[in-house]
């Protein structure tokens, strides 16, 4: 058969679009007829081109299985290519050189990193245990594991894979000879900007030169103190730890810093002396109600303290004063969710500092709550006079966070202290609940309160101060990305903080996706309520004509994204009462000696038959 070069190649400049889209599709049908009847039938099939390959950045290396031979191709003139691109050429798979762990040295570090949690399943992973999203340790791990930094002993056959998505069953990840520890532990959905885990990771340190007798007595932990035969930097020598682990975690993970020299006794969950918690809340913190019926549900109380604010706005003055009372050291067992599994007889933890501050006074996401009948206050004229750095404006939404620094923290404690705070500022509760609740004596049994919600908490810091100095300040020598000591020029692309896909660049990406959607929904809003006949807002009281008010109970809002008809408000204190702690251990024992006592019976009737 003539090939197609006999002829004269066509001006394809001159055809209309619909020819060159005819032309196209008669040449693919030409090849896929030669590459069928060049093809041996028993030859596996390559994948169509297009199919997605797996690129999941969470999981480790897998070595590539060879790849079936396959016959060569069938040349096909050039004149008769697809015109749309160019052939890459073909490339032989490369054989898994393997990795020999012998080879290397290790060492002991601490790592900070950060992560929004509202993608994963909090921090701790449990082997076993299948959940619908990953967990903080799961991907650390598989990032580790594929920058092979750590090589733990233990392997499984169910261990996450390259080839195939995660899927909500139970993985099973190990630690074993990575000397690992954690600090601070987070919930599902929580965020954390100062994580701390010590783990033993493998370094650039070079390995002594030995006889052959020394090496056979030598011990595999002792290598990384050995003398080298050059003088060895710890720093600037090793292992960029920040930027090679960012290259492979998600863009919602990033590691911050790595501590080269952590104390010989350092454990990141008993060493750290202080944690400290941040959330996030708006102000107002929901749509405001407009109009008089916006203060319908505030005239109720007796004291007359909440009339002056419109639904949606907070108290947060009375907010203040109630958080104050959480300082100093207290019995929280009715602030937290007891885990009876753990028989926990103290409840004592202390809180170095507990307020309501204010986040950038100067951002003013929406406009639209400074308008006539949405205003804090009952006939509040917005100001004219620039904002005061130090002074927020009432008729612009602002952003405060409830900052909480403590010695250690219970099982979901912070999210029940702040779902108080927030009682509070709604005019729901007065601050006195606050220390009515830490009597314990007075009130040994925990009301049955809803905690607030995960999204909006954040572990801001974990702290590892020098005890012998008296100081909470933390004393870990932490390498951050761009540090001076670090040996910056070499990487093409620049150091691990400004550099090409660096932290800063990669964190201001994540910062713009949800900025944009932040000005864009807040715009949104601002043209809905500003369409139609603003010259009035509705008092909502009823119909037209109508002398009937509407009635309904007070909105109850616990740090979501909106807050819920909850009808008419019980206060704490009248909520029904759980069992006290001593209760709820001792009904967990009993009932852990029948489950021991039935699995013995039955080992007991498998042996005898």
């Amino acid at each position: 058969m003539a090939g197609a070069g006999d002829e004269k190649r066509p001006d394809y400049t001159t055809w209309s679009s619909s020819s060159l889209i005819d032309r196209i599709t008669e040449l693919e049908r030409q090849l896929h007829s030669q590459t069928t009847q060049y093809t041996a039938p028993t030859t596996t099939a390559e994948p169509p081109r297009g199919t997605p390959i797996s690129t999941d950045v969470h999981e480790p290396a897998i070595p590539a299985p060879e790849i079936a031979s396959k016959p060569p191709k069938k040349q096909v003139d050039s004149s008769d290519t697809d015109i749309t691109h160019t052939p890459a050429p073909s490339r032989a798979a490369k054989d898994d050189r393997g990795f020999d762990p012998s080879k290397y040295t290790t060492r002991f570090i601490a790592l900070k990193f950060a992560y929004l949690g509202q993608r994963y399943n909090g921090l701790e992973h449990t082997n076993g245990n299948a959940t619908p999203l990953p967990t903080i340790e799961e991907v650390m791990w598989k990032a580790m594991r594929r920058t092979r930094l750590i090589l733990p002993e233990t392997s499984s056959e169910d261990e996450p894979n390259d080839t195939e998505p995660r899927a909500p069953r139970p993985y099973s990840i190990y630690w074993d000879g990575c000397d690992y520890s954690k600090a601070g532990r987070t919930d599902r959905g929580v965020s954390a900007f100062g994580q701390v885990i010590g783990v033993r990771v493998r370094s650039n340190r070079p390995k002594p030169k030995v006889t052959p007798n020394e090496e056979a007595d030598q011990h595999s932990g002792a290598t990384e103190e050995a003398p080298v035969d050059r003088e060895w930097d710890d720093v600037a020598d090793e292992i960029s730890y920040v930027q090679i682990l960012n290259k492979v975690l998600p863009e919602d993970i990033r590691v911050l810093a790595w501590c080269p020299n952590p104390p010989s006794d350092f454990n990141a969950r008993f060493s750290c002396r202080e944690r400290r918690y941040r959330y996030f809340f708006t102000q107002p913190a929901f749509s405001p109600t407009p109009g008089s019926f916006g203060f319908a549900n505030r005239r109720g109380d007796p004291k007359g303290s909440r009339a002056k604010y419109r639904e949606g706005w907070l108290d947060i003055e009375a907010m203040r004063e109630a958080a104050k009372y959480f300082e100093g050291t207290h019995d929280f067992r009715n602030f937290c969710k007891l885990d009876t599994s753990k028989q926990l007889e103290s409840f004592d933890r202390i809180i170095y500092h507990s307020d309501i501050e204010l986040v950038n006074p100067k951002t003013n996401p929406l406009g639209y709550v400074g308008r006539n009948g949405f205003q804090m206050h009952e006939g509040h004229v917005q100001d004219t006079e620039p904002v005061s750095s130090d002074v927020p404006d009432l008729a612009t939404p602002q952003v405060y966070s409830f900052t909480l620094h403590g010695s250690a923290f219970l099982w979901h404690q912070v999210r029940h202290m702040v779902a108080i705070l927030f009682l509070v500022g709604q005019g729901l509760e007065p601050p006195s609940i606050v220390p009515e609740l830490l009597d314990v004596a007075k009130n040994p049994q925990k009301p049955g309160y809803e905690m607030a919600s995960d999204a909006p908490l954040v572990l801001w810091d974990c702290i590892f101060p020098d005890e012998s100095s008296g100081s909470r300040e933390d004393a870990l020598d932490w390498i951050y990305a761009g540090d001076p000591r670090l040996n910056l020029n070499r990487s093409a692309k620049g150091d691990s903080k400004f550099g090409m896909r660096g932290l800063v660049e990669s964190l201001w990406t994540v910062w713009r996706q949800r900025k944009i959607d932040e000005v864009l929904a807040g715009a949104l809003l601002d043209l809905a309520v500003g369409q139609g006949d603003q010259s009035t807002i509705p008092d909502m009281d009823g119909k037209a004509g109508s002398s009937k008010k509407q009635s309904r109970g007070a909105k109850v809002w616990l740090g979501a994204d909106e807050a819920r008809l909850g009808g008419k408000y019980v206060p704490v204190m009248q909520k029904r009462k759980m069992d006290t702690v001593d209760a709820q251990n001792a009904k967990w024992l009993v009932a852990k000696q029948r489950k021991t006592a039935r699995l013995q019976e039955a080992e007991e009737k498998d042996g005898k038959a």
